[in-house]
C-alpha cells in the first residue's frame, strides 16, 4: 500500500529531461524540512492506493517517461516495489531524492540525487554515501540560496570529484532568494561542468501550486 499525492501528466520542469511530457506520482511524506520547500502539501494526508492501482494510473497517462517524486519517495517502505513495477513499463524512470536515505545497490532507475547546501537547513542530513552509489545516467542537483550554498556546492564537488565523473551537476537558484543571472555569472567563474536549471513548469504556469 502506497500513500499518494497526485499522479499527473505534465512536462518535465527539472534535470536533462526539461521539457519532455513525463507522468508523475508524487508520493506523500517527508523526512526534512527544507527552508524553501514548494511541496509542503505533500508532507502528510494523501490517498492510499495498491501498488496495481498506481500503475494503471501511470499506463493511462502514459510511460513514455515516469518521475516518482514526493516529499521523500523513498521514505515510504513500499517504494523500492513500485519503482521496480514502473521499470517494467517504462524504459525511463527517475527519482527525486533529497539525499538523506541510502540507495539501493542495485536499480533499475535513475536518480536525481539532491545535495542539500546550508541554506535548506537540512544540509546536516545528507547521506554522503549515495554520491559512491551514483550511476549512469543519474544526475546531481544543488538547490542555491546565496553564495554561501553556492561555495558549500563546489566545495562538495571538488572534494567527491563530481566533475570528473560526467554527471550532469544541476544547480537551481532558490526562487525568491537569488537572481538567476547571478547564479549564472558564478558558474561561467568555476569553469566547471555545471548546468543552470530553473524550474520551468513555474515558468510556464507561474500560477500553478501544485502538479494537477
Amino acid at each position: 500500500m502506497l500513500t499518494v499525492t497526485e499522479i499527473f501528466r505534465s512536462l518535465q520542469g527539472e534535470s536533462t529531461w526539461a521539457g519532455l511530457p513525463c507522468t508523475f506520482v508524487r508520493l506523500t511524506g517527508c523526512n526534512l524540512r527544507c527552508t524553501y520547500c514548494d511541496t509542503k502539501y505533500s508532507y502528510e494526508h494523501g490517498t492510499h492506493m495498491t501498488l496495481p492501482q498506481v500503475v494503471t494510473r501511470v499506463r493511462e497517462l502514459g510511460v513514455d517517461l515516469v518521475e516518482v517524486t514526493g516529499g521523500e519517495p523513498l521514505a515510504q517502505e513500499d517504494a523500492p516495489e513500485l519503482l521496480s513495477a514502473l521499470a517494467e513499463i517504462s524504459a525511463t524512470v527517475l527519482v527525486e531524492t533529497n539525499g538523506s536515505l541510502p540507495l539501493p545497490p542495485r536499480r533499475r532507475w535513475h536518480a536525481v540525487l539532491d545535495v542539500k547546501c546550508p541554506g535548506s537547513g537540512m544540509s546536516q542530513h545528507m547521506h554522503w554515501g549515495n554520491l559512491e552509489k551514483l550511476q549512469a545516467r543519474d544526475e546531481v542537483k544543488f538547490v542555491v540560496g546565496s553564495r554561501e550554498d553556492f561555495d558549500y556546492a563546489v566545495q562538495k564537488i571538488r572534494h567527491h570529484g563530481l566533475e570528473k565523473r560526467a554527471l550532469p551537476l544541476l544547480f537551481s537558484p532558490v526562487a525568491g532568494r537569488l537572481p538567476p543571472a547571478e547564479l549564472a555569472a558564478w558558474i561561467l567563474e568555476t569553469k566547471l561542468p555545471l548546468r543552470l536549471q530553473l524550474q520551468l513548469h513555474k515558468l510556464i504556469w507561474p500560477d500553478r501550486d501544485r502538479g494537477v
